[in-house]
């Protein structure tokens, strides 16, 4: 008797989904530009409406930059799933073997790639314009790379429950908005408490288990989610 196909494992589908979406983000990086100008450009804003004052802008920097960044990363998730299901692609991925939490957890690493990582090159150079410390580069890098993989993972959870409605696009940030909150928090007062000569291990601490909790929670209600939408 003939052996049938050997079929890939599960790792090596969850590398091709992750490989896949970055080589649609390397071709069409409209995306990835819009969310790193958008998060660049209103950060600048906020210096011209609140004023000049050093003091000033190095006391809001923490807000601002969590701000600008939960607000950039909110820009592309509402085609995370939507481009596929229009042209049928994610039947195909629903088809390949991985479960729907998985295809779910890969498109959330690529989201989070293509957008969460660019985030965070970008938030040293706003930080240091907003006259924050060098001392505490740092700890801004460590609580953003935590804190958009949250948003990553909240966000394609939101933006599988709201596939295919009607007004996907306006209920989108409804649910994510609420649900970052927690993240925001933790991570600007992180901020504030190094700057201040506070411990700032807590809140990071807050932070990560966030993380741990939201890690293996979103992509199970995101599978639903997909399940729901193709069928």
């Amino acid at each position: 008797m003939k052996a049938g196909p050997m079929r890939a494992s599960i790792p090596t589908l969850l590398a091709a989904v992750i490989g896949r979406d970055l080589r649609l983000a390397l071709r069409h990086g409209a995306d990835t530009l819009g969310s790193v100008l958008f998060f660049i450009l209103a950060g600048a804003l906020f210096p011209l409406a609140l004023g000049p004052s050093p003091e000033l802008l190095r006391r809001m920097a923490p807000g601002i930059v969590w701000v600008c960044a939960l607000l950039a990363a909110l820009l592309p998730l509402d085609r995370l799933f939507g481009s596929e299901l229009e042209d049928g692609s994610l039947d195909q991925l629903m088809l390949s073997g991985l479960p729907p939490a998985l295809v779910a957890l890969a498109k959330m690493i690529a989201h989070w790639l293509t957008t969460g990582l660019p985030l965070l090159l970008a938030a040293a150079p706003l930080a240091i314009m907003l006259g924050l410390p060098l001392p505490v580069l740092p700890i801004l890098l460590g609580g953003l790379a935590l804190g958009t993989a949250i948003l990553s993972l909240i966000g394609g959870m939101a933006a599988s429950i709201v596939l295919g409605a009607r007004r996907g696009g306006v209920l989108l940030p409804l649910l994510v908005l609420p649900l970052a909150t927690p993240a925001l928090i933790f991570g600007a007062a992180a901020l504030d408490a190094a700057q201040t000569g506070l411990s700032w291990r807590p809140d990071l601490e807050l932070l990560g288990a966030f993380l741990a909790g939201a890690l293996p929670l979103c992509p199970l209600a995101a599978g639903a989610g997909l399940r729901a939408a193709v069928e």
